[in-house]
């Protein structure tokens, strides 16, 4: 039997079903990141095509480099996915996930643009950059 995650921005209005397992979560502290949370991205990811959205009425995507976008809900403004333009998996934003995830953080990357009102003391791996 496959696992099925599920998940949704807070409104309800973008929700979707991941089949199969999913990465170990990492915090990235890039400053898209940081900017687009308002703290760090906590994020898993999955292939692309395990990925299918149940609701997407209010999916808006933004256009954040140019090689990468982000999927957020225009509602309410729940960020939900990171990709890669042509890339072969998402990222799922993890506290968009329904519990139990069966998850854990196991990786901070581009921990050199952290915040400086924090620290990462954890005991996930620590990458100045991506890892």
């Amino acid at each position: 039997m496959t696992e099925t995650h599920t998940g949704s921005c807070l409104c309800g209005g973008v929700a979707y079903e991941v089949d199969g397992p999913l990465r170990a979560v990492w915090g990235c502290h890039c400053r898209q990141c940081r900017k687009t949370s308002g703290h760090h991205v906590a994020a898993t990811a999955a292939p692309a095509e395990a990925h299918r959205l149940t609701a997407e009425e209010t999916l808006r995507w933004y256009r954040s480099s140019a090689g990468a976008e982000r999927g957020f809900c225009g509602r309410c403004g729940g960020n939900l996915f990171w990709r890669r333009v042509g890339g072969a998996t998402i990222s799922i934003f993890a506290g968009t996930l329904d519990a139990p995830t069966g998850l854990s953080l196991t990786r901070h990357i581009f921990a050199r643009y952290k915040g400086d009102y924090y620290d990462l003391a954890d005991g996930a791996g620590i990458f100045p950059e991506s890892d």
